[in-house]
């Protein structure tokens, strides 16, 4: 790829979507772009990158864009970040929140949505606790193509079997053929939006706890800061947030802090 075409992409990529791609990771632009190259009849890279460069390619640009965006999850990813949030976060806020009794959480970067069907199941799970409590949980995403599949909430035998306890399987999703799909109970737990994370967060109200987990790895020390200190904004004063086990807020930012004992949660500082 000529200098001037990977300075153009990678570039583009990082307005868009913070995503960082040094010269090593042309690899990724290869195996991610090349099919999309192909679908629409272009011969490689060299011709896409042309393509994009023309002013009338916005819809180009959001598939690129798409395509070069991370979408890894699954239900239950890690397991102790949603141990934390059932057995010490989620009694936490309940006592908190008594008088109102509201809870509002936000899944960023929801991908194809298992992050936000998880909490949903775990709000389900606890039953009678919740009774008379108004609950909402909002997943967001950058790609409209992967919140599409979120919204479908059908999954494959492999994503289901990722993470997701037999039980749970059983309990809240029928299976369709070699598919599987989540009952309407969950689903309508949960509310999907467009939404870039470098837009900030206003307009979204305040969040009693925000799931932001394995995003801030991609972006740079700048862009994480900005990240940080946007989710900073909408986070309730006593608001938990949930970063992945490879990120933190030290050296990034003081407007969060680590919660000693609790890897991976912070609290507002």
């Amino acid at each position: 790829m000529a200098p001037e075409d990977f300075a153009f992409i990678s570039g583009m990529l990082k307005q868009r979507s913070g995503l960082v791609i040094g010269p090593d990771k042309l690899y990724l632009l290869e195996s991610r772009l090349s099919p999309l190259a192909r679908r629409r009849g272009l011969p490689g890279l060299s011709e896409l990158i042309a393509e994009l460069r023309k002013p009338s390619a916005e819809e180009l640009r959001r598939d690129v864009t798409d395509a070069m965006t991370t979408n890894e999850t699954s239900f239950f990813r890690d397991i102790k970040p949603f141990e934390e949030l059932r057995t010490f976060v989620l009694p936490e806020m309940l006592g908190r929140r008594q008088d109102r009794r509201q809870l509002r959480i936000w899944s960023a970067a929801a991908s194809t949505g298992q992050e936000a069907y998880t909490i949903a199941m775990l709000f389900k799970e606890m039953g009678a606790k919740l009774d008379g409590w108004r609950l909402e949980i909002i997943g967001t995403d950058l790609a409209n193509e992967v919140l599409d599949k979120a919204k479908a909430a059908t999954y494959s035998q492999f994503e289901v079997q990722r993470g997701l306890p037999i039980t749970m399987l059983v309990k809240y999703f029928q299976q369709d053929g070699e598919q599987w799909r989540l009952n309407q109970t969950i689903r309508s737990m949960v509310q999907f939006r467009q939404h870039n994370l470098l837009n900030g967060a206003s307009g979204f109200g305040t969040f009693d706890v925000i799931f932001c987990r394995n995003v801030l790895i991609y972006f740079d020390q700048d862009t994480k800061r900005k990240v940080l200190e946007d989710l900073r904004k909408v986070i309730a004063p006593d608001g938990f947030l949930f970063l992945g086990g490879a990120e933190t807020v030290l050296g990034i930012t003081d407007r969060f802090r680590p919660l000693p004992d609790h890897r991976g949660v912070y609290v507002p500082a």
